[in-house]
C-alpha cells in the first residue's frame, strides 16, 4: 500500500496522493490525465478529482498501479473500481488494469472471441481478475509481444491452459511457449489475427493485428498526445534502432484504426489518420 510518510512533497492536497515508490510508469497518467501528472521522473497528483468520474478514474489508477504507489487520505471503497476490469475500451477489446511491476507497469488487453479469447501481454495475476476473465470465456491464446512484457503468464497458463505465443527470439523469457513464430514474415494466427515481426526494441519483438483494425503494438509504437503523433521510443530500445526503423516501414502497407501499446498512450482515428501518422513517425525515425 501506498505510504503517507512517503508521500511525494508535489501532491497537491487533498484526498489522493503518490508516495515515492513511483517508477513512473505513466499507469496513471494514462488512465486518468486530469489528476496525475509528472515532475521529477515520476507521478504526482497535480489536481484533485473534481466530480465522480474523475474520482472513478483516479480510483482505477489506484488499482491499476503496478507498485501501489497511489493512496488516498479517506478509506475509499474500491470494489467498483476493481469490478470495471477488463474494461471495455471498443467493441470486444479490453483493457485488463492490474498492471505489473515485472513489466514496468505494461498496459494488457483482452480480445473477446466466439473462436476463443486472447490475451496480449500480462497484466498481474489476480484471482478476482482470472474469474472475470473466465466468467467471460476464459483465454485461448495467450499473446506476448516480447520478453519485457511477459509478467504472471506461468499463472495464466496454468490456470486457463492456454498457448502462450511469442516470437523465438524472446522465447527463452516464457520457458517453454506452445506456439512460437520464426523468422520475418507476418505468422497467421486466424482469419482476423496476424502476428508482424517487428524487431528493434527486442530481437524477437512482434505485434499483432486483430480484424484490420486493432494493433497491439507492445514497445514498438504509441502515440504523443503533447506533439500529437505516434512514436517509437529510441531511448529504451534494447536491440537495434536501425532493425525497429526497418520492421516500422513493414507496418506502412497495413490498415488499422487503434494503436493499443504496452507502454505509452493509445490512439484512436480513421485508417487514413493512423497511415499518416506512422509515415510521419517513420520519417521521423
Amino acid at each position: 500500500m501506498a505510504s503517507l510518510t512517503k508521500r511525494r512533497s508535489e501532491n497537491v492536497p487533498g484526498n489522493f496522493y503518490v508516495d515515492s515508490s513511483c517508477i513512473d510508469c505513466e499507469t496513471c497518467r494514462i488512465l486518468a490525465p486530469e489528476v496525475f501528472s509528472e515532475k521529477g521522473g515520476a507521478s504526482y497528483v497535480r489536481n484533485q478529482p473534481s466530480n465522480s468520474e474523475e474520482s472513478f478514474r483516479a480510483l482505477q489508477a489506484l488499482v491499476s498501479c503496478p507498485t501501489t504507489s497511489i493512496g488516498t487520505m479517506e478509506r475509499d471503497d474500491l470494489t467498483s473500481a476493481k469490478d470495471s476490469f477488463p474494461a471495455r475500451i471498443h467493441g470486444n477489446v479490453y483493457h485488463c488494469g492490474y498492471h505489473s511491476k515485472s513489466s514496468f507497469g505494461a498496459f494488457s488487453y483482452l480480445i473477446l472471441r466466439p473462436e476463443g479469447n486472447v490475451l496480449v501481454d500480462s497484466p498481474r495475476y489476480v484471482p478476482s481478475l482470472a474469474e472475470k476473465i473466465r466468467s467471460l470465456g476464459g483465454i485461448r491464446y495467450h499473446y506476448l509481444t516480447h520478453r519485457d512484457d511477459v509478467a504472471d503468464h506461468g499463472k495464466f497458463h496454468e490456470d486457463f491452459g492456454c498457448e502462450r505465443i511469442i516470437h523465438e527470439d524472446d522465447a527463452d523469457a516464457v520457458g517453454n511457449p506452445e506456439i512460437t513464430i520464426a523468422g520475418r514474415d507476418p505468422f497467421r494466427l486466424a482469419e482476423d489475427l496476424t502476428i508482424f515481426p517487428t524487431p528493434g526494441h527486442t530481437k524477437g519483438h512482434t505485434v499483432l493485428l486483430y480484424s484490420n483494425a486493432f494493433l497491439f503494438t507492445g514497445d514498438h509504437l504509441a502515440y504523443d498526445p503533447v506533439r500529437k503523433r505516434l512514436i517509437a521510443f529510441r531511448g529504451v530500445c534494447w536491440y537495434s534502432w536501425e532493425e525497429q526503423k526497418s520492421s516500422m516501414e513493414s507496418l506502412a502497407g497495413l490498415s488499422f484504426e487503434w494503436v493499443l501499446p504496452g507502454h505509452g498512450n493509445p490512439f484512436h482515428g480513421t485508417p487514413e489518420e493512423t497511415s499518416h501518422l506512422l509515415r510521419k513517425c517513420i520519417d521521423w525515425m
